[in-house]
Formats: C-alpha cells, sequence, structure tokens
C-alpha cells in the first residue's frame, strides 16, 4: 500500500510532506516490534552544572574502534583517545600525540618521538609500545592499515618514548595514513587492551584522551557518559579540525540515546539538551524558528549516501545486475525523499570522492541522473534476473538513512527488482551486515550508509572503495585490477600521474561498483546558543566546547 500512495503524491506534494509520509510509514513498522523502555523515554531531567547534553546520529551500542567501521564508535573514539597525527581543517596531518618525527631521505624509514607527559586514564604512562601494538591492531582490519602494513618491513619500539616504521617499497601518505580518522579510526590504547585479536570486541574503554568513560554509567537504550581527564595534556596549537589543543571547557558530557527526531528537536528547542548531531531536515526550519536555538555546519564538505552491494550473493554478484542499477536511481529524487532542502543539495554527484574537493572525478559516470528504464529492463532480461527478493536492510531510526532506503526501494520496484525491506534499528543492521550467509538464511543484499568527506577521502582512505579479494568489508566487492590503481595511486609521487591514476580509479570504481553515489547534499547541526567553540571537524567532537 505504501508503494502506491508514494507513487500518487510524489508528483503532487511538496517535499516535506513526502518525508512526513516516509517517516510515518517507517515509524509503523517499528512500532510493531518491541522497543526497550529506555527508548520510549521522555525528556532528561535538568542537567547538572558542567555538564553537556548531546544526541548523536546513533546511540553508543559498541566501543571497539578496530572492529567497527560504525560511526557512533568513532564518535566514543575521539572521546577517550587520542592520536599519534591529527587532520586539521585543510585536511592536513599534524603531528597530535608525536613530539617529533624524522624521515630518511629515501623515505623508506621513519622515527617518531611520543610527547613526554601523556597518560593513560589509569595512570600509566604512554609508551611506543602501545603506540606499536596500536597500530599493529588497527592495520590488521582497516583499509588503510592493511595498505600500511603491506608496505611495511619492520615496525619496532626503539625506546619508552620513540618507535621506528621501515617501509618495502614508497608510500607517500604515511603521516596521513597514521592519522585515519574514520572507519576503523587509529587510536592509541593501552597495550594491554591492543594485544586484543583484532577479532575480538575490547571491552575496556581506557584511553588516554581528553574524556574518560564512565563505564558503569554506560547504558545502551539510555546514555553514555563520560567526564572531563584532568591529567589529559593539550597541545599548545589552538584546536584546527581534529588537530591542535584538545582543551576540554566542560566537566562532563551525556550522550543520550533518543531516536525519535522529533523529540530530539523538541527538547533542544526546550533547553533540555544542547546538541543534535543530525536533525531531521523537516525539523530545521521549526528549529531556526526556535529561540536560543542556533543551525548550522560541523560538516563543511557535506554527505552522501552510499547504496552498498553484497557482492557475494545473488543477484548483485552478477556485474550486469549492478550495473542495471546505475539505470534505476535517480539522486535527486533520493535526496528530496530524504527530505533535503534544495539548497543543500549537490545537483548531480557521480564522484567516488565527492563533489567539490580536490579529488573530483567524473571519470566512466553513466546513469544516476535520468533513469532509463527501457535500457535497464533489457539489461534485468540480459542478465536473467528471476525475479528473485533482493533483501534492502533499512535502519529505519536514523531519519536520512530510513528516506534514502524507502526512495531507492520505490525506485528498484519500478525497474522491476522483488525488493523486501527489512525494517530494522540502525544497531541491528551493523551487525546483520556482517553476515556471509544468503539473503534467506539471515543475510543480506542491500544497505544504505550515510558517509562523510573523511569517510570518501582518497583512493586511499575510502573504505568501501576498497574491493580485496579476502578480509574486506561487509559487501566483499572483489577486483584486482581496482586495487592494482589504487595502490598505483598512492604509490606515485608525480601529481601529473597520480591525477590521471586518480581518474582511472574513479572509472574503474563505476564499473566494479563496490558501492553506489545515491546523492550528496549538506547536513546541518543544531545546538543551544549557550553554547561556544564548536569545531567545524566533520565529525561531532567536544573539546574547545564551552557552556555559558
Amino acid at each position: 500500500m505504501f508503494q502506491s500512495v508514494l507513487q500518487s503524491v510524489s508528483e503532487r506534494f511538496p517535499a516535506t510532506l513526502r518525508r512526513a509520509l516516509l517517516a510515518a510509514c517507517a515509524g509503523a513498522a517499528l512500532a510493531a516490534a518491541p522497543l526497550a523502555p529506555a527508548a520510549r523515554a521522555q525528556a532528561p531531567a535538568p542537567a547538572p552544572a558542567g555538564t553537556l547534553r548531546v544526541v548523536l546520529s546513533s546511540e553508543l551500542t559498541s566501543i571497539d574502534p578496530v572492529l567497527s567501521t560504525a560511526a557512533f564508535v568513532r564518535n566514543h573514539g575521539f572521546m577517550v583517545y587520542d592520536q599519534l597525527f591529527a587532520l586539521d581543517s585543510q585536511g592536513v596531518a599534524r603531528p597530535q600525540m608525536v613530539e617529533s618525527v624524522t624521515r630518511s631521505e629515501d623515505g623508506l624509514r621513519w622515527r617518531f618521538t611520543l610527547r613526554e607527559g601523556l597518560a593513560f586514564h589509569d595512570g600509566t604512562p604512554v609508551r611506543a609500545a602501545d603506540a606499536v601494538a596500536s597500530i599493529r591492531r588497527w592495520a590488521q582490519r582497516d583499509v588503510v592499515g592493511k595498505a600500511l602494513a603491506a608496505a611495511t618491513a619492520a615496525l619496532e619500539v626503539e625506546d619508552a618514548r620513540s618507535f621506528t616504521l621501515t617501509l618495502s617499497r614508497p608510500f607517500g601518505l604515511v603521516t596521513e595514513a597514521l592519522a585515519r580518522p574514520t572507519a576503523s579510526a587509529l587510536f592509541v590504547m593501552p597495550e594491554r587492551i591492543a594485544a586484543t585479536p583484532a577479532t575480538t570486541a575490547i571491552t575496556d574503554p581506557t584511553g588516554s584522551g581528553p574524556f574518560i568513560m564512565e563505564r558503569e554509567n554506560w547504558r545502551v537504550g539510555d546514555r553514555a557518559v563520560y567526564r572531563r581527564n584532568p591529567a589529559y595534556r593539550p597541545r599548545p596549537e589552538p584546536a584546527d579540525g581534529l588537530a591542535g589543543g584538545k582543551v576540554v571547557k566542560v566537566e562532563r558530557v551525556e550522550w543520550l540515546a533518543m531516536p525519535d527526531a522529533a523529540t530530539a528537536a523538541s527538547a533542544l528547542a526546550n533547553g533540555e539538551i544542547d546538541f543534535v548531531e543530525h536533525p531531521a531536515p523537516d525539523l530545521l526550519p521549526m528549529l531556526r524558528r526556535a529561540r536560543g536555538v542556533t543551525v548550522g555546519l560541523i560538516n563543511p564538505v557535506g554527505s552522501m549516501a552510499w547504496l552498498r552491494l553484497n557482492h557475494s550473493q545473488p543477484p548483485f554478484n552478477d556485474p550486469r545486475l549492478r550495473q542495471a542499477l546505475l539505470q534505476a536511481i535517480d539522486q535527486k529524487e533520493v535526496l528530496q525523499g530524504m527530505g533535503i532542502p534544495a539548497e543543500d543539495q549537490i545537483a548531480f554527484c557521480p564522484a567516488y570522492f565527492m563533489c567539490g574537493t580536490p579529488l573530483e572525478s567524473a571519470a566512466g559516470a553513466t546513469g544516476l541522473r535520468n533513469p532509463d528504464t527501457t535500457r535497464l529492463r533489457a539489461m534485468l532480461r540480459e542478465a536473467g534476473y528471476d525475479g528473485r527478493p533482493v533483501v534492502f536492510l533499512n535502519g529505519a531510526d536514523l531519519p536520512l538513512n530510513n528516506g534514502a532506503t524507502l526512495v531507492l526501494a520505490e525506485q528498484m520496484k519500478r525497474a522491476g527488482f522483488n525488493v523486501d525491506v527489512v525494517t530494522l534499528d540502525w544497531a541491528s543492521v551493523t551487525v546483520r551486515r556482517n553476515k556471509r550467509e544468503a539473503p534467506e538464511q539471515g543475510g543480506w543484499n542491500l544497505f544504505v550508509t550515510i558517509a562523510n568527506a573523511l569517510d570518501a577521502g582518497s583512493p586511499l582512505s575510502n573504505l568501501f572503495l576498497a574491493s580485496p579479494c579476502e578480509g574486506g568489508l561487509p559487501g566483499w566487492p572483489c577486483d584486482a585490477k581496482l586495487e592494482e590503481l589504487r595502490r598505483a595511486w598512492w604509490e606515485e609521487a608525480d601529481p601529473a600521474k597520480r591525477a590521471a591514476l586518480l581518474d582511472a580509479v574513479q572509472a574503474r570504481a563505476t564499473e566494479v561498483l563496490p558501492y553506489i553515489n545515491a546523492g550528496q547534499f549538506r547536513t546541518n547541526a543544531a545546538w543551544r546558543a549557550t553554547l561556544s567553540g564548536l569545531l567545524p571537524a566533520t565529525v561531532p567532537v567536544f573539546w574547545n566546547v564551552e557552556k555559558k
């Protein structure tokens, strides 16, 4: 019934009403499933003095930044850990925990010395051995870490504060790799914790970062609580992006679980919470009118809806059916269905490394602008699509993911695909997407994730672009040629040759389709006017923030 109603209103009603319909349908589906009591909780009691209350795009359900690529784990990581290097607002890798770095003339040997006086939350000093153990664990899982590890001949502790990295072949982005801020981000944890197998989740959140997690007060479905780390030693430089001095100006941060977008917006307008990372687009006009609320960007480049395909299961193990999707998807319609205001939409973007960045490329671009139903149906016939159900996981508690999923599913149905939308919360999607079983046995075919410029980044850092044949991320694309081009890009020192290689990577990715760009857009955050110092760091961070 939903599909017929959507089709009837799609041309006659504004995007805001269409989005309300989408949200209502998702809400009805979620209402049929049991929710934890905390998920129904009303607005919290007044916050203690010096407490910052925030609602992020997802609640915290796990804490291992190596095992999980979920954004909520990354957000937690920036609270409790620090990094060896960090990206500033221009995307330049700056020393963070590192005091000094030297490299050989040929660029194959690097020596790093940590700053003096760094300590973990349990009072033990941060040592080179902790950094080396953290790098090794991270490199087993992350796409950037694996690339660096493949070029590494030796990674060795020199003394208490120094370690060396010896490369076996050129790797032009060493400090950028060590500043990895997203996916399986590189955070430094104690050696005893970093010794945990990379396939086993850690349970101890001890880090050396600006906040300490109160593990005993973490309740899934309610909140995660962090307090200021009094022993943290910020760098002397001003905060800039994710780099510089992480000066904490509040005593406590409470990360609340508030999955209903309208409840979060109302709580913000009433002063019961202080910050919402991703207000539902249709609620932004109300928030802009609300007294004492500021709406603005913390993500200057914007975000993109990625349609992730499962290459290991029919039907999208067939490249012809992956290509058919390019003729089914209309990015503008997806963005409208997500409720993105016209002024925040990028009209058309085929780029794997995002539009509006130095690495924007349209090489090999096809489809995604004007669906070609005639060609698409011919492609389905030629590929022998047999009408088998396509299981589309929907993280319906996230308004942007939900809106994109429902519109994409409708586009695919119009094209002739038999789509089964499975409604879950996002935390459940992040678990189920790891299953490699057939869709009818608990696996999946598609899901939508929202990525930002740190996720898309470059041929090195784009986590879902990587297409190794073993050990890849859920979706498991496998293409030796794409991997060869990616490696050639980060090993090439000549700018002109690297530009040509970038176009080659883009063109090959458009053939392989590890994922599909379903639309690029800008996202606004909202916060109380009593806050100052929020950084346009692309991801939400709460050092430098002052609450009056």
